[in-house]
Parts: C-alpha cells; sequence; structure tokens
C-alpha cells in the first residue's frame, strides 16, 4: 500500500472513531437526561415533615391483558398519546362462559404523583413511616398510561392474572374480581364509580401477587357489598367484601362504602390505608390482617359489631401489630376499636373511639394525635397478647381524653408497666388507672375528672386506689423478651 493510500485510510479511520465516540456520548447524555428526569419525577414526602426518603419498589407492570367476560369501556384517548393496545383470553372460571378484550389508553384527567405529605412520626418508637410505606403506597392517584378500563356485568367475573392498572366502574351483582397473578406482581385496582353488590363472594379477591393497590379515582364514589352469607373458596375462608391472601393498599381521592355480613376488609399479610375516604359497615372486623395494620392518612368511618381493626396471626404472635402516623379515623365498635397482637403504635392522626375496649395490645405507645375514647370496659389495655414484647403502656406525647362507663371499668388498665412521659391525658372514670407492675411519670400532664395531678393511682381490690408517683428513672421503650 502507497503512503498516500495509507494516509487516506489512517484518516478515514480517525474520522469513524471520531463519529462513533459523539454518537456515544450523545447516548449516555440522553441515558443520564432519562434516570433524571426519574428521579425528578418520584414523590417524595414534604421536608417539613419526612426527613427521610420513603423506601421505593421495583414498580415495572406488564401490559398483558387478564382473562375476563366483562365488555371493557371504551375511553377518548388523550390528546397527548393516542395509544390502545387489545388483548384477549378465555375465562377459565367454572361460570364465566364467554370472553372478551380490555382496552388501554392514556387519560390525562388524572395527574401522577399526588401524595400524602402531612405524616408525621416518631423517633421514639420501633416503628416509623418511612420503614412502613413506599413511595407508590401514598401515591393516590394511578399511573393510566397503559390502564385496561372496564365495565363490571351482572353474574360476570373478572380475573385478572398479571400486574397491571385496571380501572372498573358502572354498577352490577354477583361479580368477583379475582386477582391471581405472579408472585412479584403489582397489580393496581382503581375504582371510578363502580357499585358491586354480591350474595355470597367477596366483590374483590386477591389470591396472589405481590401487592395490590385499590385505589378511588378523584371525585369518585364506589360501593361494594356483601348481603349473604360467605361461601368459602375450598379451605379458604374468604369472609370480607374486600379479601387478599397478599398485601393491599387501600387509598385514592375518591369514596368507597363497604358493607358486609361478616368482615369489611381482610389480609392475610399486610393491609396499608393511605388516602381517600372509607366508609365501613360491618358484623365482624371492619379492617382484619394477619401481619399488620398500617395508616398513614385517609377518612375513615367505622361501624362494627366486633373490632374497628384487629391484626393477629394464629399462628405467630410475634406479628400483629398496628401503626398509626396520620388520617382520621371514627371508630364505633361493639368490642375493641384498635386491637393489635404485639405493638399498638400511634404517631399521628385524630382518633375517634366508641368500643367496649377502645384501644388494646401487648405494648401500646402513643407518642402524638388527637385521641378521644369512649368506653365500657378499658379505655387503653395492654395484656399479654404476645412472647416477643413486654406488657407496657407508654405515652410520650398527643392529646388524650379517655371517657368511662360506670362499673368495673379502668381509664388507663396495663396488666405490665405504665409510662407517663408527655403529651396530655385527661381520664373520666371511677378508675383512671390500673397497673401489676411499675408506674413512672417523668412528664407530661395528667387530669383525673377535671383536676390535674402528679399522682397515677392504682385501681387495687375492692374499688381502692393507691397513689404511685415514681419518678426517679424512666423505664419506657419497647423492652424485648
Amino acid at each position: 500500500m502507497s503512503k498516500k493510500l495509507s494516509a487516506i485510510f489512517l484518516a478515514a479511520l480517525l474520522a469513524a472513531v471520531m463519529t462513533a465516540c459523539q454518537k456515544s456520548e450523545t447516548s449516555s447524555e440522553t441515558e443520564t437526561n432519562v434516570s433524571s428526569k426519574t428521579a425528578v419525577s418520584a414523590a417524595t414526602i414534604d421536608e417539613a415533615t419526612m426527613q427521610e426518603p420513603l423506601t421505593t419498589e421495583a414498580e415495572t407492570e406488564a401490559a398483558t391483558v387478564a382473562p375476563t367476560t366483562v365488555e371493557p369501556t371504551t375511553k377518548a384517548a388523550s390528546t397527548e398519546k393516542d395509544s390502545t393496545k387489545t388483548s384477549s383470553a378465555n375465562d377459565t372460571s367454572a361460570n364465566d362462559n364467554t370472553s372478551s378484550s380490555g382496552t388501554k389508553k392514556t387519560d390525562s384527567n388524572y395527574t401522577y404523583n399526588e401524595i400524602v405529605s402531612d405524616i408525621t412520626y416518631s423517633t421514639i418508637g420501633s416503628m416509623n413511616a418511612t420503614d412502613i410505606f413506599t413511595t407508590r403506597d401514598l401515591t393516590q392517584n394511578a399511573d393510566l398510561t397503559d390502564a385496561t378500563y372496564f365495565t363490571v356485568t351482572s353474574g360476570s367475573n373478572i380475573n385478572i392474572t398479571s400486574a397491571g392498572v385496571y380501572v372498573l366502574s358502572g354498577s352490577a351483582s354477583n361479580v368477583s374480581v379475582t386477582v391471581n397473578a405472579g408472585d412479584d406482581d403489582k397489580v393496581q385496582i382503581v375504582l371510578d364509580g363502580v357499585g358491586i353488590t354480591n350474595n355470597s363472594k367477596p366483590a374483590i379477591y386477591v389470591v396472589n401477587a405481590d401487592k395490590v393497590f385499590i385505589t378511588t379515582a378523584s371525585g369518585s364514589t364506589n360501593s361494594l357489598s356483601v348481603t349473604g352469607s360467605f361461601t368459602a373458596d375450598g379451605t379458604t375462608n374468604t369472609d370480607a367484601v374486600i379479601f387478599s391472601k397478599d398485601d393491599i393498599v387501600l387509598n385514592g381521592l375518591g369514596a368507597l362504602n363497604i358493607r358486609s355480613t361478616n368482615n369489611g376488609v381482610t389480609s392475610k399479610d399486610d393491609l396499608k390505608v393511605t388516602g381517600g375516604t372509607l366508609n365501613i359497615t360491618c358484623s365482624a372486623d371492619a379492617l382484619e390482617a394477619n401481619d399488620s395494620i398500617a395508616i398513614a392518612g385517609g377518612n375513615i368511618t367505622i361501624s362494627t359489631k366486633k373490632d374497628g381493626m384487629h391484626a393477629e396471626n394464629d399462628e405467630d404472635n410475634a406479628v400483629g401489630y398496628i401503626y398509626i402516623c396520620g388520617g382520621s379515623l371514627d371508630i364505633n365498635a361493639t368490642s375493641d376499636g384498635i386491637q393489635g397482637t404485639t405493638i399498638v403504635q400511634i404517631d399521628n392522626g385524630n382518633i375517634d373511639i366508641s368500643a367496649s375496649e377502645g384501644i388494646e395490645g401487648t405494648y401500646v405507645q402513643i407518642n402524638g394525635g388527637t385521641i378521644n375514647i369512649s368506653a365500657s370496659d378499658d379505655g387503653i389495655n395492654a395484656s399479654n397478647k404476645s412472647s416477643t414484647v413486654s406488657v407496657t403502656i407508654e405515652i410520650n406525647g398527643g392529646d388524650i381524653t379517655i371517657n368511662m362507663g360506670q362499673g368495673d371499668t379502668d381509664g388507663v388498665d396495663s396488666n405490665g408497666n405504665l409510662f407517663i412521659n408527655g403529651g396530655t391525658i385527661r381520664v373520666n372514670a371511677q378508675s383512671p388507672f390500673d397497673y401489676d407492675r411499675t408506674a413512672n411519670k417523668t412528664g407530661g400532664t395528667i387530669i383525673v375528672n377535671g383536676m390535674q395531678t402528679d399522682t397515677i393511682t392504682n385501681q387495687i381490690m375492692g374499688g381502692m386506689q393507691q397513689g404511685s408517683m415514681q419518678q426517679n428513672n424512666k423505664q419506657g421503650g419497647m423492652n424485648r423478651r
């Protein structure tokens, strides 16, 4: 090869290398910009109320339409993006004999990343919001870019078998929305003006998924009811209007009314409520979970012939906790207003309870919030339900008012220790306090029957009271056994 040709070849090679480098830089800049936009768009808690970032989740959602027997609602596509994807599959349900398709469209009427921002949590307790709630848990609107829309039809079930967002509307009877997706699938069901009344089966039944979000659309009113006796699914006693074997989150910017002849909402794992208006009327537990119930927001009204909130796992007494850091709760219960097996921790929220027992757990810790209790047995009770935490009532903050009925009733009753370190507690009762071990007051304000006192009296046999003023050492904290 001549020197001239060699020079030409080297020049061409150099030009090709420079072009490739420029393309690589452009590609890197594009990826960086996408990553930057993703980071900016991720919802975060108001810095004034949440000092730590929330837990994030991998939220990749498949676009496959679940098998269903219901004709989908067709909505006009947004002008921002006009993309429809349609797919269908036969329903394998024994009672469903037809199949149809779902339609996925963009809907710009909903804004993404509307999020609860008034969460307050305590650093004193063993739990706080940053460990419990993810960003998506707290996001009150669904991303409807690839959502599938359905109008419910009487007698026709909807089966969801993959991750995605599914929007339901319309009124029907004897319809079950069943989620039986993969172990890693996250499913979001958006209720947009839907009404379902069933005779004997849940309106929403989660058989399997990683997590299911049940979101009420902005401005919508939705109703789910079961009017007869529940029928079991094999060995599974599906005894709630919303029944889930896995984690569920209730949120949104609309209203959901639930009526049940048994439980209202049951999760055999974790149950969270972070937004929306939730009204439950039922004969058994209104909100029930095996492992935990966590409330970060929402307006919740409960009328039940059993417990308002109940967290218990019959096979493991180390779980079954209740955590509240926001929201408004109005509970009218025949039995317990709030009952947890292990810890009941309240960091914030407005809570009104009328029940036989107001709040019950093994370790009850109140760090904040406004709490009003009217009870006929115990206002706040700590009893031995778990072998993993000590029997204790600990009050570090909040504004608490307890009004007790006549008879053998206690305002604050601990079968173990009682610590008052802060907050204001008003007790109107013949027996304001009852404890079996140690009582310490290191701070806070106690008002008994209208009179301020620094004495934690103790109810003893015969209805007499014994004073206690042990302030030398604070013995609070969730003592593990």
